[in-house]
């Protein structure tokens, strides 16, 4: 602690365009080495804010015109109900999943709720009392969360009774992952675990030092064949062997430029998608690339593209939104743009998901707007809740589930 409020006494003294007070209470809100500012980061939003368009941005966001555009489709809300607190307010990733025949979300106070999909009934309900901040994810048999007190909690799917809880070494903030009974927990501190889906036993556990700075959260682990790939907020992307956590290759995805280290930030936060044998993983200020699964050589590199909200694709493309919240659509092949929706610009959109000839994204006002996976122009939107929706739409079966901050759960479809 004592070098880090040395750090900060000398960036003062270089810093020009920025107030003192602004660039401390910056460099305090991007900090993910210190727990004592853990909470500190959650309560206030001035980084996400400085990066993602907020109330104190220069650049506001996009008002939304009720006449324009003209709808093209309609909307019907299926169902509506709420999961407690949701994420009361704060940068969690707490994103619903559907599995054995139901949707399961979790909120900020440790309720955990398993819903139908068609109508929204509760199916069953647990109280943890414990402060989740990653999840859920799915077992074969268990739902796994991760929590702000370094804690996992695996529940069982049928019936939501707490089966164990295991400790880890800091907060998570990323979706477990689980493969042959194998659970993969990523933590704030660039740490990696695997745990015993069935006991919560540790099987291993990898290390890996953070940069002083960085943004706050953490793309969630990718399970392919049996190796385990993540990201740091170093600009890397690592593979580990699943069965043991030893080396397996290492590549480079954004490298970090500029005098400044807010400049030279390179977080890659973005959960990594595997398709075919390549994943693809977009970073903050580095770009979104396309990496061989089986030794990490890079394919291809886009780097005119920063992004700390997600991925979706379909059968040939990528979606993707930026830092500014434009939304592209990108070729799996070679990362050329095809087109680019600028007219929601800093909604703090989410990540998009792709379905039939759509894409759907949320944002700061609890709307989901569908727009054409074609060219991108807006199809339609409707308003579930008046609070973000910060959580990536999921889909199933042409029925889109979205989770806003405040808890609600909501199933649209396209008429």
């Amino acid at each position: 602690m004592i070098n880090f409020m040395k750090q900060v006494k000398s960036k003062r003294r270089k810093i020009k365009s920025v107030s003192s007070f602004f660039y401390v209470f910056l460099l305090i809100n991007l900090l993910t080495g210190c727990a004592t500012f853990d909470t500190l980061g959650e309560s206030v939003s001035g980084i996400t804010d400085y990066f993602r368009g907020g109330e104190d941005n220069a650049d506001p966001p996009a008002v939304l015109v009720d006449s324009v555009p003209t709808p093209e489709i309609k909307l019907e809300v299926l169902w509506k109900e709420s999961v407690g607190v949701g994420a009361d307010e704060q940068s969690l990733k707490l994103i619903p999943v559907i599995g054995s025949g139901k949707i399961i979300a979790a909120d900020r106070e440790g309720l955990v709720q398993a819903r139908s999909l068609t109508t929204g009934k509760l199916i069953w309900e647990t109280k943890t009392e414990v402060h989740f901040s990653g999840g859920p994810g799915l077992g074969s048999e268990t739902v796994i969360l991760g929590s702000s007190d370094a804690e996992v909690v695996a529940l069982n799917i049928e019936t939501g009774v707490v089966l164990w809880k295991a400790a880890v070494s800091s907060e998570v903030l990323s979706v477990p992952v689980i493969a042959k009974n194998i659970v993969v927990i990523r933590t704030t501190d660039g740490s990696l675990f695997a745990l015993d889906e069935k006991t919560g036993g540790k099987r291993w556990n990898y290390e890996r030092n953070v940069p002083a700075l960085s943004i706050r959260g953490t793309g969630s682990p990718l399970i392919a064949e049996d190796n385990v790939i993540g990201g740091y907020d170093n600009g890397k992307l690592m593979a580990l062997k699943l069965v043991n956590g030893k080396y397996v290759w290492e590549t480079s995805i954004a490298i970090p430029k500029g005098r400044s280290e807010i400049e030279r930030l390179v977080d890659l936060d973005v959960d990594p998608l595997l398709i075919n044998g390549v994943i693809y993983v977009a970073s903050y200020q580095g770009g979104i690339a396309a990496i061989s699964e089986s030794d990490g050589d890079v394919m291809w590199r886009n780097d005119a593209i920063s992004s700390h909200s997600g991925l979706g694709n379909d059968f040939r493309y990528l979606f993707l939104t930026d830092s500014e919240s434009h939304v592209w659509q990108l070729d799996q092949r070679n990362g050329a743009s095809m087109w680019q929706q600028k007219e929601l610009h800093q909604r703090k959109l989410t990540a998009p998901a792709a379905y039939e000839n759509y894409v759907v994204v949320g944002d700061l006002d609890g709307y989901i707007h569908w727009l054409s996976s074609s060219d991108g122009r807006q199809m339609g939107r409707v308003q579930v809740t008046d609070v973000p929706i910060d959580a990536k739409p999921v889909v199933l079966d042409g029925i889109v589930y979205v989770y806003a901050k405040d808890g609600t759960l909501a199933a649209i479809k396209v008429k």
